[in-house]
């Protein structure tokens, strides 16, 4: 019991999702009290039919790193929830399910403040008992309530998007995804280079200093819990979606091309100008984008996509512009790093 309550006060010190992931098999395989052959940590991605299975870590006894999916895994390589009926079980009852035969496994599901549908499943050679069962779920009882507080530290507390201070870590975790480096005793990643590239998006919503003054703050932060509605219905799960401060939001996203990634900003675009703001009518925005470059710095990609973002306001506005596009027909001077770098924080 001491040994899972030190494990248990270990787990509260983690600040990374990975890590906690990880360390969360790890403590069930160690900690179930008996012999488990595997334990396996799976994010429930898509809607209705189309709901797929992420791995986020996948131990087994002996093993020293986990195997998972990477956050950018492409969604149709990732499996259907109906190929594990277990799994698809435990989602619609809300509860354990257990299998009636060899090898045997128990499928625990938990929610998230964000919406997320987390569940945790677990393979043994022989029936877990009932008590057995309430420990693992005391253990992702403590592992569901230090994703809420990371969510609570990670998230705009308005529009419950990601926030400021968390960006330059999703950047280079997005960046060493892409370019993973793997030693070669670490287990495969499923998907482990992803095809494409990254995109960083800025958007600003035009004119709403006028929103505030006319129809009162109150109304502003309505139009920003919209707005960051739109967001999440336009952007895939794993697209990174920010708010910076004020009317300005971010978007990290992992595109095949250019034309792909300034479609997506461009449909995001019209679906808020197609929209009806209560009381306020029509907004628009002004987007720039950038591909991440190699060697790339948080403070440098924002810097261009602010660039395209300022051009885009300087040239009516409601447009989305590309910074290596303006800078290939002359309407841009592509200027150094260091000329470039602004203070994020």
């Amino acid at each position: 019991m001491n040994v899972l309550v030190q494990s248990l006060a270990a787990l509260g010190g983690l600040r990374d999702r990975d890590a906690l992931d990880t360390e969360l098999v790890r403590l069930v395989l160690t900690s179930a009290g008996v012999a488990l052959e595997a334990a396996t940590l799976v994010r429930i991605v898509g809607e209705s039919d189309e709901r797929r299975c992420l791995t986020l870590a996948a131990l087994q006894p002996g093993q020293t790193e986990p195997t998972r999916d990477v956050l950018w895994s492409d969604w149709s390589l990732l499996p259907h929830v109906s190929d594990f009926p277990l799994r698809a079980t435990a989602l619609e009852k809300g509860r354990a399910a257990t299998s009636t035969g060899s090898p045997y496994q128990v499928v625990l599901p938990i929610g998230t403040p964000q919406g997320l549908q987390i569940l945790l499943e677990v393979t043994a050679p022989h029936p877990l008992t009932p008590t057995t069962i309430d420990l693992l779920q005391s253990i992702l009882l403590t592992y569901q309530n230090l994703l809420g507080l990371l969510d609570y530290g990670e998230r705009d507390s308005l529009t419950e998007l990601l926030n400021r201070k968390t960006f330059d870590g999703a950047f280079f975790k997005a960046t060493a995804d892409h370019n993973p480096a793997l030693p070669d005793d670490m287990p495969d990643r499923r998907h482990q280079t992803p095809e494409g590239g990254v995109w960083l998006a800025v958007l600003d919503i035009d004119h709403f200093k006028r929103v505030n003054d006319n129809f009162g703050h109150l109304i502003g932060d309505e139009v920003l819990l919209l707005m960051a509605r739109l967001m999440r219905t336009n952007f895939r799960f794993h697209d990174q979606l920010y708010r910076f401060g004020g009317e300005e939001f971010v978007i990290l996203m992992r595109c095949d091309s250019a034309d792909h990634a300034e479609g997506a900003l461009e449909r995001l675009r019209e679906r808020v100008l197609a929209y009806a703001f209560p009381q306020v009518g029509t907004i628009t925005v002004s987007i720039g984008v950038s591909t991440l470059l190699p060697n790339d710095t948080p403070s440098s990609a924002f810097g261009r996509a602010d660039k395209a973002v300022y051009y885009a306001k300087e040239h009516g506005r409601n447009q989305v512009c590309n910074y290596q596009t303006l800078v290939a027909e002359g309407k841009l001077v592509e200027q150094v790093a260091d000329e470039m770098d602004v203070d994020l924080f």
